[in-house]
């Protein structure tokens, strides 16, 4: 029973000295995990956020977590209004720290269980990596369509270029294709997606002066 009991304690720990080794070594993401376990192919080439267009941090914070600069890896104040309205998105209170905890240490779909984890997990990490490192890795595990993991395979695949050519409006439709990647293809948009590019366009100049954390 005590061992039991020292479990969730002993797996945050386990975590955490895994953290301490993807603060140097880029990390897999659970997904990738499932798709070598289970034969499937995997395309990711890991690249540090310097050899990233700055254009792809900017618009993914400028549609994901525009207070990323700001918050500690949580926003607690979109999560109130998650809590308090029942019909509120729950990716709107999702931040990057969170989804990038998700992808490399827990798995997808919604849960409550999921969610505690990932609230405690982020703040850590948060303060762990710090906010460059944070957008580093997940840059390096997002996943960008079937298999293709991270910025620079999304860009060799897409638009046959590294990461590093990307033009603005490229990132733009590589920021606004994460919520579904494989049903949203970045290169080739529909017209609904380029017009969830167009609005995340439209919020590079609310988040251009927030953009200090991830400077080298």
């Amino acid at each position: 029973m005590g061992f039991v009991i020292l479990l969730p304690g002993i797996g945050f720990v386990l975590v955490l000295a895994l953290a301490l080794v993807y603060s140097a070594v880029t990390p897999p993401s659970t997904l990738m995990l499932g798709r070598w376990l289970s034969g499937q192919p995997v395309t990711r080439d890991a690249v540090p956020l310097s050899a990233i267009a700055p254009a792809l941090p900017q618009a993914v914070i400028a549609s994901e977590d525009q207070r990323f600069c700001l918050d500690h890896g949580v926003d607690f104040g979109a999560l109130r209004e998650v809590v308090e309205d029942e019909d509120a998105p729950s990716r709107g209170a999702s931040t990057i720290a969170m989804q990038t905890v998700k992808n490399v240490f827990l798995w997808p779909g919604r849960s409550y269980i999921r969610k505690a984890l990932e609230i405690p997990l982020a703040l850590a990490l948060d303060a762990l990596w710090g906010k460059r490192r944070m957008m580093e890795i997940y840059l390096n595990v997002a996943e960008w369509g079937d298999g293709i993991y991270g910025a620079q395979a999304a860009s060799r695949h897409w638009f046959h270029k590294d990461a590093r050519d990307l033009t603005r409006s490229e990132a733009v439709l590589l920021a606004a294709s994460l919520p579904n990647p494989i049903l949203r293809s970045a290169g080739r948009p529909t017209p609904a997606l380029r017009r969830v590019a167009a609005r995340i366009q439209a919020r590079f100049g609310q988040v251009e002066g927030l953009m200090s954390c991830l400077r080298g």
